[in-house]
């Protein structure tokens, strides 16, 4: 074989090479595990203002969600977190059918919220900064959560033989309910119009 024919040859071999190295998705990327939130260790609290007094503590009583997470490179991606809104709970029942009704949820019409993102940029060794999409009452909106990795590890209250790998995540995040067109008592004061959340879960690697 001359020499001009092992020449093209390594030419072709090397930009094959280079096409697989800049185009191929990387090996963590390719196989991240994928993360199922554990529904009895799940949280999604919210505060609102009312009238100024105090902030109203409420949360959602159903909830699921899933990931995909590589712990060696950090990356997050495939986040998805449903809510069901007419599990909202205030710990008064007026309130809460309020909060179901038109005026707010309006849960008949829209029974899910919805949270995704593609991805996260890490902030630090355990925190990272979450933006996606917020699907609230027919409309999607920005929606940041800052997250913070709390721990990783086998979990000391599986059963006999293979234990869960487990992960801990506390996430907060804001947004403005007039955003979504939930307007009610905004023009008087009466009702706050940025709702802080609160999430908190455990989530089993798959």
């Amino acid at each position: 074989m001359n020499t001009p024919t092992l020449r093209r040859r390594g030419l072709v071999a090397g930009a094959a090479l280079a096409a697989c190295l800049l185009g191929a998705p990387t090996l963590a990327q390719a196989q991240a595990p994928r993360y199922e939130i554990d529904p009895d260790h799940f949280t999604v609290a919210f505060l609102v203002d009312h009238i100024g007094y105090a902030k109203v503590l409420g949360s959602f009583r159903a909830a699921r969600g899933s990931y995909r997470f590589d712990e060696a490179s950090g990356t997050l991606s495939e986040v998805r977190i449903e809510v069901d809104t007419a599990s909202v709970f205030t710990n008064q029942r007026k309130r809460d059918e309020h909060l179901k009704g038109p005026d707010f949820l309006n849960s008949g019409e829209f029974p899910r919220m919805v949270f995704t993102a593609s991805g996260a940029k890490r902030l630090a060794e355990r925190r990272f900064e979450i933006a996606g999409q917020l699907e609230l009452l027919g409309k999607s909106q920005p929606l940041t959560l800052t997250a913070t990795w709390n721990k990783s590890a086998e979990s000391p209250l599986g059963g006999i033989g293979r234990k869960p790998y487990v992960m801990g995540v506390s996430a907060r995040g804001s947004f403005r309910r007039g955003a979504y067109g939930m307007n009610y008592a905004l023009d008087n004061g009466w009702v706050g119009d940025t709702v802080d959340l609160i999430v908190e879960f455990e989530a089993v690697r798959q």
